[in-house]
């Protein structure tokens, strides 16, 4: 098995022997190239974005600056919006879901290390993947560790780490993140009254 393909499958693996027709460098530069467009440049730097990722829906923008590892391990659904300086560390598989919502500087962790320092020392690492559920909405500064998926609708506040996985329907927060209370249908109710008081003339 190649280290690329190690990698995605979560084994361990050395990125100095990731194989070059795999090497994220050509990514990389298109990174740096959509950081430096002028932030007016809307449609090319949504081009440039679609390019950068694996899939995207047809609706996306992430606002520069953006950070990826390889970017092609990133999957993202439709109507999805982040706010600046969010890394999508993807060494393994990103899949992130549609209408999902990210505040500033949200980062989505999928490498990892040995335990044991030995092994380290010599080199090899892994990746777990990561699973956006749809409706998701992170806020500022929260970070998703290896291996954790997030369930539909679910709010996580700023600032929270997310260590392990959470269901749909709830509000986390914290370090670690913990359960605040479920979403209800109390809270549909409120915020569809504020929307039509949006509304009304």
């Amino acid at each position: 098995m190649s280290e690329f393909k190690k990698m995605v499958a979560g084994k361990l693996y050395k990125a100095s022997k990731v194989e070059p027709e795999y090497k994220p460098d050509k990514n990389r530069a298109l990174n740096q190239k959509i950081n430096q467009l002028n932030l007016l440049d809307i449609e090319k730097i949504v081009a440039l974005e679609k390019e950068l990722f694996g899939q995207t829906g047809d609706e996306i923008f992430v606002n520069p600056p953006l950070y990826i590892d390889y970017g092609k391990n990133t999957r993202i659904g439709q109507r999805f919006y982040a706010n600046m300086d969010c890394i999508f560390l993807d060494v393994a598989p990103i899949t992130i879901g549609d209408d999902v919502m990210f505040g500033p500087r949200v980062s989505l962790i999928t490498a990892s290390h040995p335990i044991d320092a030995g092994v380290r020392q010599r080199g090899l690492e892994y990746g777990k993947a990561i699973t956006i559920a749809d409706r998701v909405w992170l806020g500022a500064g929260v970070i998703v560790n290896p291996g954790v998926t997030i369930g539909e609708n679910t709010i996580v506040g700023a600032g929270t780490v997310v260590t392990k996985n959470l269901p749909a329907n709830v509000i986390a927060v914290g370090n670690p993140a913990r359960i605040l209370r479920e979403i209800t249908d109390s809270d549909r109710l409120y915020w569809e009254e504020k929307e039509n008081e949006y509304y009304e003339k």
